[in-house]
């Protein structure tokens, strides 16, 4: 990815890379981190596992044309659209960011859909698929077309998560939870998020996970101050639309 870095550019540039890395850190955290949050994001696959899943997808989309309200079969198609998009998604070894394929994206965004229509009608959210979800949701945040979509996939992750430790209140989830919160900007709903972590947390590690969890904040705090600058400089350029801050880095959207 080549950038005019003439004027003012040159500033905006500097903001798309500082965005980047302080949204990647938290994608790395989540995934590596102290709280042994698990497999959310998933391993890079191959095409071949990529298609199988594609293949199952479509063939539980089979049975939701007879059975449309069908929680079960929900549920079931978004945790394998899901797994699709996981196995077309890799880690550039470089820079560490991810590089979500075109194909990738499509079976996240299919993923949400037909997760959507499962919150329509469900009594209850499911406690394994909902974070799953969350990190999709922060996935397609780094991978977005645009800034306005970096935004909105990130509110995505903080509420859906949110529904995953509502319905599973673990150290994870709600660890999980604070970090996201705190990048949407909602603060004191990650403090609060933290704090239930901490309560949660063996006495001997309550500490330790409180302060994973608040070296998180004024990061997510930069991250804000960040986004507000990159907008700034978005709305001056006009119609000149500044590429998404996760597009064409390290292989990302190409």
């Amino acid at each position: 990815m080549l950038f005019d870095i003439r004027g003012r550019r040159r500033h905006v540039v500097r903001v798309v890379y500082a965005i980047l890395a302080l949204l990647m850190g938290a994608s790395l955290f989540l995934v590596v981190g102290p709280f042994n949050i698990g497999n959310l994001v998933g391993s890079s696959g191959s095409t071949n596992a990529s298609q199988a899943l594609n293949e199952q997808a479509k063939r539980i989309e089979l049975k939701l044309r007879t059975e449309p309200d069908n929680e079960d079969l929900l549920t079931a198609l978004t945790r394998t659209r899901i797994a699709a998009g996981n196995a077309l998604t890799e880690v550039s070894p470089e820079t560490g960011a991810k590089i979500l394929a075109p194909e990738g994206q499509q079976e996240f965004e299919q993923a949400a859909a037909t997760w959507d229509r499962y919150l329509e009608q469900a009594n209850s959210v499911s406690a394994s698929v909902a974070p799953l979800m969350a990190s999709a949701f922060f996935t397609l945040a780094e991978t977005s077309s645009g800034f306005e979509e970096v935004v909105a996939n990130i509110d995505e992750a903080a509420a859906t998560q949110n529904l995953a430790a509502e319905a599973r209140p673990t150290v994870n989830s709600l660890s999980t939870l604070a970090i996201y919160e705190y990048y949407a900007g909602n603060f004191e709903a990650g403090d609060e998020a933290a704090k239930k972590a901490a309560a949660k947390a063996p006495k001997a590690e309550a500490k330790e996970v409180k302060k994973k969890i608040a070296q998180w904040r004024p990061r997510a705090k930069s991250f804000q101050q960040q986004k507000q600058e990159f907008a700034e400089q978005e709305k001056k350029q006009g119609k000149e639309a500044l590429k998404n801050p996760f597009s064409g880095l390290g292989g990302v959207g190409e």
